[in-house]
């Protein structure tokens, strides 16, 4: 900033005519604010390099596995509970698409209760079936290594969540599936759906349908599973005070 004031001055002493005072003063002007930004920016470069490189790669890697477990924690296990799916509106399932007619065509003719009951039993099955996912998710967040680690940090706000999907999406499917059936006869699904189906194919001009309902509420709950660990993701990525440990507030403000 010394050598740029003296240059101004030099030049205004030669009584140069390829400028005015003026134009040389707000020439010296940009250059002092341009180095007072230049100056700032790298104070700030900095600032986050020192901050990244008082954590080590395990630190990351820790923070970032806290942060899921505590979101298979916090949500996950919500919705093993009695109602977890079904009066939660962003996981509740609700008919297929191929059976909405069957709600409708039921709710016309009085059976609106039933279908309701169909629905209910549909959720019921599901949380009754997320129970066994805990243990997968837990064996795919010990499996993230340090370079995963740092790309899902600084990436968008369901990375992680996108990360366990496709780590676990498979295993989950084949536990789910033959849980999700044993569930439907544990909490009365089945009988339930039985009696749904026969009764709407027993109604004049109607096509049969026989749904496989025990694919589509377990790639539901899935759906339901990963919406909800995306929740608690989010949140501790976007506010402070969910950064529940020092460990998940020091590896998150990296991405802040």
């Amino acid at each position: 900033m010394k050598h740029i004031i003296i240059a101004a001055c030099l030049l205004l002493s030669l009584g140069t005519s390829a400028q005015t005072l003026s134009e040389l003063a707000n020439s010296v002007k940009n250059s002092i604010t341009k180095s007072s930004s230049d100056n700032s920016s790298n104070s700030s470069s900095t600032s986050t390099s020192a901050l990244s490189t008082l954590l080590s790669d395990t630190d990351i890697a820790s923070g970032l596995k806290e942060a899921l477990n505590l979101g298979i924690e916090e949500q996950v296990e919500k919705l093993t509970q009695t109602d977890g799916f079904y009066k939660n509106e962003l996981v509740k399932i609700v008919m297929p698409s191929e059976l909405q007619k069957v709600d409708t065509a039921l709710r016309s003719i009085g059976l609106g209760d039933l279908a309701d009951e169909g629905i209910k039993a549909l959720n019921r099955a599901a949380e009754d079936a997320v129970k066994e996912a805990t243990p997968i998710f837990v064996d795919a967040v010990k499996d993230i290594t340090f370079d995963d680690a740092k790309t899902i940090l600084l990436g968008e706000d369901n990375a992680a969540t996108t990360y366990l999907t496709s780590k676990t999406q498979t295993a989950l499917y084949d536990k789910f599936n033959p849980v999700i059936n044993e569930s439907f006869s544990k909490v009365g699904a089945d009988k339930i759906w039985n009696t749904l189906i026969s009764k709407y194919n027993s109604m004049p001009f109607v096509s049969q349908v026989n749904p496989d309902l025990t694919d589509y509420v377990t790639t539901e709950a899935l759906e339901g599973v990963y919406t909800m660990i995306a929740v608690e993701e989010k949140e501790i990525r976007n506010s402070t005070a969910a950064r529940s440990t020092d460990l998940l507030q020091s590896v998150f403000k990296l991405q802040d």
